[in-house]
Parts: C-alpha cells; structure tokens; sequence
C-alpha cells in the first residue's frame, strides 16, 4: 500500500516537472516573439530622416556596445539560470533581431543622406534585407554598397556577423555548461546528503533494535533467577 502511494506521489512530482518545464517554453516562446516584434515596430516607427554627422557613427558604435553589454549580461543569467539551455535560445532569439536592426537603420541613415551609397535608393525594407542577405553571406548582388562609407560599414556588419556567430554562440554554451555542472554537482550533494541521512537513521534503528534486546535479555535472566527469600523445602 504504501509503495503505491508512493509511486503515486512520484508520478504526480514528474507530471508537474513536466508541465512547469512546458509552461517555463511557452513564457520563453513569448518573451522572444514579444521583443522581436517591439524591435521590428521601433525599427519602422524610428526618425532616420536627419542628417548624417559623426554623431551618427557615435550613436551606431555606443548601440554595439550596448548590445554587447546586453549579451554579457544575458551570459551571465544564463550560468545562474535553472534552464541554461532555453535562456541560451532566448537569447539568440532576442538579440540576433536587434542586432540586424541596428546595422538595418545605419544603412537607411547612410542611403539617404548620401545618394550613391548603395546601387540603389534603400527604404526600410530594403535595408532590412541587405542586413539579412550580408548576415547569411547569401551575396544575391541586387543591392552592393558602392561608396567607400558603404563599403566600410558593410565590412564592420560582416566582422560583428563573425563575432555573433562564432564567439557569442561559444560564449554562450560554455555558460550552458557551466549552469549544468553546476546543477549536476548539486544533485550530486543532495543525494549525498539524502545517503548520509538515511545511513543514520538507520544506524540509529540499528542501536535501538540492540538496546531493545538488551533490556529484554535483562528482564528474562532477572525474572528467572531465584529469590534469595525463598527456603528450599
């Protein structure tokens, strides 16, 4: 009886892992679709009308470092988090999108202040997919940046490509395995913990069990014994 009611016990703990792990997906599921869409609004929404200045190359350099200060701040939620691997995914899901946009709104600002730039006029749109198409090294060769600024911010998007790629997708399953030795280790002193506690109260059943038959074996050899009171007959 008790072993059913304990493998009932178990299977319930195991269905609600299960269901907190699918409903944890889904929040994560949402919170990346969220901030991919928020990011394509503001991308459409945002004034790239104004003229083109140093302050442009400021503002698009301190936007990479804040993506940069972003993803290591994510990294590092990532070695902490209880499910290293779905933060991982959310945050490639997150910041690949904001990452485009930053170099899709660079190349807007760049076509419309200096005519030329590109081999044709970008809009929105057309920006957004000359970033993809230079992201994925597709190299279709309908849009080619022709000015040498064209140039040098292209080839600043194919060496951040690199870096996004390569080093924050390392970056990130180190911290993957970081979170996940860590947690093993966990268990690990948890079930030594559960061992050590079950070996004692075992040992202390042991040494009442042997006490119990101690004093049993004190009470039968007094009881036995004749009374020295008594005179033989």
């Amino acid at each position: 009886m008790d072993g059913a009611h304990g493998d009932g016990m178990k299977g319930t703990r195991q269905a609600d892992r299960v269901r907190a792990t699918r409903r944890r997906r889904l929040r994560s599921a949402v919170r990346s679709a969220v901030s991919v869409v928020l990011s394509v609004v503001v991308y459409y929404l945002a004034p790239l009308d104004h003229g083109l200045d140093i302050g442009t190359a400021i503002a698009l350099a301190v936007s990479l470092v804040l993506f940069v200060g972003v993803i290591a701040w994510q990294i590092r939620t990532v070695t902490k988090s209880v499910y290293p691997r779905l933060r991982a995914v959310e945050t490639l899901a997150t910041a690949g999108p904001i990452f485009l946009i930053i170099f899709s709104a660079a190349y807007v600002l760049l076509s419309e202040n200096q005519a030329g730039s590109f081999s044709e006029t970008l809009g929105r749109s057309d920006a957004l997919y000359f970033t993809v198409t230079v992201f994925a090294t597709v190299g279709f060769g309908d849009i080619v940046p022709v000015t040498g600024t064209a140039r040098g911010v292209t080839v600043v998007q194919m060496l951040s490509d690199v870096v996004l790629v390569g080093l924050i997708a390392r970056v990130l399953l180190s911290a993957v395995r970081i979170a996940e030795d860590a947690r093993s280790a966990d268990s690990a002193d948890s079930a030594d913990s559960a061992d050590s506690a079950d070996s004692a109260d075992s040992a202390d059943s042991a040494d009442s069990a042997d006490s119990a038959d101690s004093a049993d074996s004190g009470v039968s050899g007094v009881s036995g014994e004749p009374s020295g009171s008594e005179e033989p007959e």
